[in-house]
């Protein structure tokens, strides 16, 4: 196909899924942060290229004041509409700390390698460590400040070996603030504060499918009149050990505080029955979700925990990058990197012009929205999108908000255009995946995860 073609010709870095058959007005909110999309249209994107030095400044201004640009449904003439071009420097906006321009801050899991032969003079200079922890904690606690005054949306806390996300109430489907954090790389520690109640989305949610399933599963053998021996037996599986207690949250005793951490009755006999089927260590599933007041005691907990910072390696020493769509204090304004690509790519009976841009992250939920709001009219509503999720993050999807859950909660000045924000307040359907796909045809979105 001509997507196929073009993005092999682009160097892709995913493959191409077939996109769904019904379009929609909207598509679902990705939590996701995305390292790379690469936008593909039959129109070209030379409208994106060479901004005028008052353009930038203006897209800057109606970021940091939160301006809402509009735009037609379609417009004419790309190149000659300066509110496009504002806004679309507006939606490449986002907000950085610590900020060091010699070293790659985001991703930070598995960046040990990209780090390695850089400048890090805090290092081995534990006063230089200190000043910059406490620099990022009045940093992190203004965040957290905006996001519970409803002036932030959400933010990122993304560390050596783990990442948190911070998401205001009204968000995600939720009436109350909430924090998304898990485990997504060996030897990490990502852990729950002293005292704190959580729960596992993922994990509770394959439980429950498989409870189902082999509710099923028994009503079916029952009528059929079949024996009633167990499905692990038969299948030669080892039995769950009581026991055996040290597997699945395991990181918490590493942290040295399993005992000070008040998880509900259920989830510890489950995480001692399932451990045989479910290592959540390494997998999404070990996504853990906080919910109101307590964000408010693992932001405390974070800020004290010594392994939040790694001790050796090219990250020794580096507090953990924050990232946000609006402004906080010691944040740095960035903005994405953009640029056009033209090419040719091979369709039946010949070559055919395909034009792109590509967008290099971390680009944030906020921000792909915001993009698709600017390329819907300036493409005229026909345009493909290959996304580069960083996968660790694609847990994030997971709901966090109970069933039945009123939610009402004002965020007019979060900073975020009233569509985005609209979309951003779903309650997630990804679950632990997310939107590689994403295509405009005629005003209306496909998509594929």
């Amino acid at each position: 196909t001509l997507l196929l073609l073009c993005a092999q010709d682009l160097h892709s870095p995913v493959a191409v899924p077939k996109a769904p058959s019904s379009p929609r007005q909207e598509f679902p909110a990705d939590w996701s942060i995305k390292t790379r999309v690469l936008f593909m249209s039959s129109q070209p994107f030379t409208w994106a290229e060479h901004l005028k030095a008052q353009e930038e400044a203006q897209g800057f201004a109606q970021h940091c004041r939160a301006a809402e640009a509009t735009l037609p449904r379609s417009v004419q003439e790309p190149r000659l509409c300066t509110e496009l071009r504002c806004a679309f420097q507006q939606s490449l906006v986002y907000w950085l700390h610590p900020s060091l321009p010699w070293l790659p801050l985001f991703p930070r899991l598995g960046a040990d390698r990209r780090m390695a032969g850089k400048a890090c003079p805090w290092a081995q200079d534990e006063a230089l460590q200190q000043v910059l922890m406490s620099d990022w904690s009045l940093s992190f606690t203004s965040l957290y400040n905006l996001l519970r005054a409803r002036l932030c949306p959400y933010f990122y806390v993304c560390a050596a070996q783990f990442s948190v996300l911070f998401r205001a109430a009204g968000l995600a489907g939720s009436a109350v603030p909430t924090a998304a954090g898990g485990r997504a790389a060996p030897h990490c520690c990502l852990s729950s504060a002293p005292g704190i109640e959580f729960s596992l989305p993922l994990l509770e949610g394959s439980r429950t499918r498989r409870q189902r399933s082999s509710e099923e599963s028994l009503e079916t053998d029952a009528a059929e009149g079949l024996g009633g021996g167990s499905s692990l037996e038969d299948a030669g599986e080892p039995a769950p050990s009581d026991d055996d207690d040290d597997g699945s949250f395991s990181w918490l005793e590493e942290m040295g505080v399993q005992d000070k951490v008040k998880k509900p009755d259920t989830i510890s006999i489950q995480l001692r029955k399932e451990k045989h089927e479910v290592q959540v260590d390494h997998r999404p599933e070990s996504l853990v979700l906080v919910r109101g007041s307590n964000t408010f005691t693992l932001l405390n907990f974070l800020i004290s925990c010594r392994s939040l910072v790694a001790v050796a390696g090219p990250q020794a020493g580096l507090p953990p990058t924050l990232l946000a769509p609006v402004a906080f204090r010691g944040g740095t304004m960035q903005t994405l990197k953009a640029r056009t690509v033209s090419g040719r790519a091979r369709v039946q009976g010949g070559f055919e012009d395909v034009f792109s841009l590509e967008v290099l992250g971390p680009v944030l939920p906020h921000a792909l929205h915001a993009l698709t709001l600017v390329l819907g009219p300036a493409q005229r509503g026909d345009f493909r999108a290959l996304l580069s999720p960083h996968e660790p993050s694609a847990a994030f999807n997971a709901c966090p908000a109970p069933a039945q859950e009123d939610v009402q909660q004002d965020l007019p000045a979060c900073g975020l255009h009233p569509k985005t924000l609209d979309q951003l307040r779903q309650c997630p359907t990804l679950g632990k995946s997310s939107i590689r796909l994403l295509e405009m045809k005629d005003y209306a979105y496909t998509w594929k995860a």
